[in-house]
């Protein structure tokens, strides 16, 4: 059963992706266009084959805090249902971590940003 009232995430690397977003929700998002203060990206290399396959790389950007308060990371907010929010989960690695975050516009939205196992 789909939820009534969808899922905001903020997405900012490869859930942005036709092949991805296809693959894991069998269909393409309209996504809105925000961005997440306080953070900036670094690159992560993903070893799971299964989303090297989809993704197409095994480079993937990660989100982790910023000591430059004008620091942000631009991406999308897409809107998904109970299912697709759980595919996302399973899409990402351990690397990262679902968090709820504001955003630039004030809108609350959820993010995989870095995870306490990849900060080690």
């Amino acid at each position: 059963m789909t939820s009534a009232a969808p899922h905001a995430l903020f997405t900012y690397g490869t859930l942005q992706m036709r092949e991805v977003q296809l693959a894991r929700f069998g269909r393409l998002l309209d996504g809105r266009r925000d961005a997440l203060p306080g953070y900036r990206t670094t690159e992560l290399r993903i070893t799971d084959p299964e989303v090297i396959a989809v993704s197409g790389t095994d480079r993937h950007l990660l989100v982790v805090p910023s000591d430059d308060p004008a620091d942000s990371v631009e991406g999308a907010v897409l809107e998904l249902t109970d299912e697709e929010l759980a595919a996302a989960d399973d899409y990402e690695v351990d690397d990262y971590a679902r968090v709820e975050v504001t955003l630039v516009s004030g809108a609350r939205a959820w993010a995989y940003l870095e995870s306490a196992r990849s900060a080690v």
